[in-house]
């Protein structure tokens, strides 16, 4: 086990969470998770209805009884298309030990009904400034990602090695690093930084237990640092996904003034769909950071966890030896 605020506030043994992703965080991968130490995540917007939530969160809990959490994406309130209020109440009911939130919103509104409820809640933030909102409102821990990681950035492109003692000098909470993390070495960087513990999400989405496409599994494997791109900075919700037809498109509209309108049928669930899922890899935005660079291989979560683990612990006698530990 490996002691922090985190891993004791979750009653985990590894301060590892998988972050929410879209279409990908299913029953399968959060329960291998949480099987195998850390915190897996079903992500919400996966569903339509509240009880298509419910009977997700029950096929997790049938593949095992440790701590699980659920993303709620809180969009603006009249774009959202998912029932949030209906969900926050199922994860109640459900007896859910962890949320985690992301999106342009706070979960101010659901906090009284969560803390009642004794559901921990990590609020994901891109900078300083909402770090020390989310502080203020009274959540549990921060998660911060810098401008390598896979989905969204925010504007500020600040890196995580950068950005994680920033926010960690700032709050007084525990705050989980994210953003360009992939292996023990960076696992253990982000401890060093003065994280109590880490959200991965590119790496998760090459493991077996991962609903995306082989394909798309097999173009990470080949893919290098260096192969993704920035898209929908131009309507201010920047987002670092693969380099592919898709995202060239959208970068072309982008540079001739597309609107939101005219951009929403390229980066919309649909074509997320047809990469992830349907193994299209031009089909759509193909949301991923730029720790693709150093996936090598599609282990199993629990071969990924021991691995980040034992390799954190070896690198940190290494340190010592050199004189820093």
């Amino acid at each position: 086990m490996i002691k922090t605020r985190i891993t004791e506030m979750l009653g985990i043994d590894y301060p590892i969470i998988a972050g929410g992703m879209y279409l990908l965080s299913t029953a399968e991968l959060a329960a291998a998770v949480s099987e195998a130490g850390g915190l897996g995540i079903i992500a919400s917007t996966n569903f339509t209805t509240a009880a298509a939530l419910r009977e997700e969160i029950r096929r997790a809990r049938g593949m095992t009884r440790k701590p699980l959490g659920v993303n709620i994406n809180l969009f603006l309130r009249e774009a959202a298309p998912w029932p949030n209020d209906e969900f926050i109440d199922v994860i109640l009911e459900e007896g859910v030990e962890a949320v985690e939130t992301s999106g342009v919103r706070t979960p101010e509104e659901y906090l009284p009904k969560l803390k009642e409820g004794n559901v921990k809640v990590i609020h994901k933030v891109t900078s300083v400034k909402h770090a020390l909102s989310a502080q203020r409102i009274g959540v549990d821990a921060v998660g911060v990602v810098g401008v390598e990681n896979g989905g969204a950035v925010g504007m500020d492109n600040v890196t995580t090695m950068v950005l994680v003692p920033a926010v960690v000098d700032a709050l007084n909470i525990p705050v989980l690093a994210g953003g360009g993390l992939a292996d023990a070495r960076g696992f253990l960087a982000a401890l060093a930084l003065g994280a109590e513990g880490v959200i991965v999400g590119t790496r998760f989405m090459a493991t077996r237990e991962c609903p995306a496409h082989q394909s798309f599994k097999d173009w990470m494997v080949r893919a290098r640092e260096t192969d993704t791109v920035l898209v929908e900075r131009s309507i201010r919700t920047t987002h670092r996904c693969l380099r592919n037809e898709m995202s060239g498109k959208i970068l072309e509209m982008e540079a001739r003034g597309a609107s939101l309108e005219e951009l929403l049928p390229y980066i919309g669930g649909e074509t997320k769909k047809q990469l992830f899922l349907g193994g299209d890899l031009d089909g759509g935005v193909a949301l991923c950071g730029q720790s693709v660079g150093l996936v090598h291989d599609i282990p199993s979560v629990k071969e990924l966890m021991d691995n980040m683990v034992a390799g954190a612990i070896d690198s940190q006698k290494r340190l010592a030896a050199m004189g820093l530990g």
